[in-house]
């Protein structure tokens, strides 16, 4: 009888984890500093580790590497928003929806709603801007990867990022109309596209330099489409340099790159 009993209590249990992971999977939302919704799946246990995601994208992007299987697989815990202005998440249309840092205020308030101490955390491409400012803000990120970078970002003027945001206000060029076509194409808000831009934090070389968790810095041997990954691993006091095969586009979705992060994260 205490054997039957026993079976059935370890069933219970079991059942009951599975539907608290199957619930952790799906998508939630979290109500961030100024109302707007943010949209974010939980997955796993474990030590959290933060994906956050590119430009014209959202956390679905993460789906398509095997980068975020490979962590489950490792123990950790994953979370993946969207950022404002993205997939299920809130799209505001007005300026004071995306000035004075409001994707690093959101990403802040995330982590305190899931009540985090301390997290590990991946940016590429778009996402690892964001992730650099925040790391000049938050101790909580004791390691950080950032995919797809260089050092261009600092320079508020840079030349790319305004390209873009004039390019989702109707001013594109030969460089840009791919990349608004491909917006209009998955249904993406075109002047929240602009607005991201607009306001796109652009953390100085200072700034860098105060950074405190471990940085892995890694891109593709041909990704230079944001400046050289090389500087930006000389301006970040705590980092290492990893150059792997792949241009912007694809490396975050290869096995070289998901071995190359899970063996800096472990």
């Amino acid at each position: 009888m205490v054997l039957i009993f026993d079976s059935m209590k370890y069933t219970f249990c079991l059942l009951l984890l599975l539907m608290v992971n199957e619930i952790r999977s799906q998508t939630q939302y979290m109500t961030s500093f100024d109302k707007t919704k943010i949209a974010y799946t939980d997955e796993g246990r474990g030590m959290p580790v933060l994906l956050i995601h590119g430009f014209i994208n959202d956390g679905s992007m993460w789906n398509k590497s095997i980068l975020k299987g490979a962590l489950l697989e490792s123990g950790y815990r994953v979370i993946v928003p969207d950022l404002r202005g993205n997939g299920k998440s809130d799209r505001p249309e007005e300026d004071e929806a995306y000035d004075n840092n409001s994707e690093i205020r959101d990403l802040q308030q995330l982590i305190e709603h899931l009540g985090l101490s301390h997290l590990y955390a991946v940016g590429y491409s778009r996402g690892s801007i964001l992730l650099a400012e925040l790391l000049t803000e938050d101790d909580r990120i004791t390691k950080a990867v950032l995919g797809g970078m260089g050092i261009d970002f600092v320079d508020p003027k840079w030349d790319r990022r305004i390209m873009f945001m004039n390019a989702f206000d109707g001013k594109v060029n030969e460089e840009t109309i791919g990349a608004v076509d491909y917006a209009n194409s998955v249904g993406a808000n075109l002047k929240a596209l602009h607005l991201l831009q607009k306001y796109q934090p652009s953390p100085s070389r200072s700034e860098l330099k105060k950074i405190r968790a471990e940085v892995l810095v890694i891109a593709g041997d041909l990704d230079l489409d944001n400046g050289d990954p090389k500087e930006l691993n000389k301006a970040i006091p705590h980092s290492i340099l990893q150059i792997t095969p792949g241009e912007h586009n694809n490396t975050y979705k290869t096995e070289s790159f998901s071995k190359s992060v899970v063996r800096f994260l472990n």
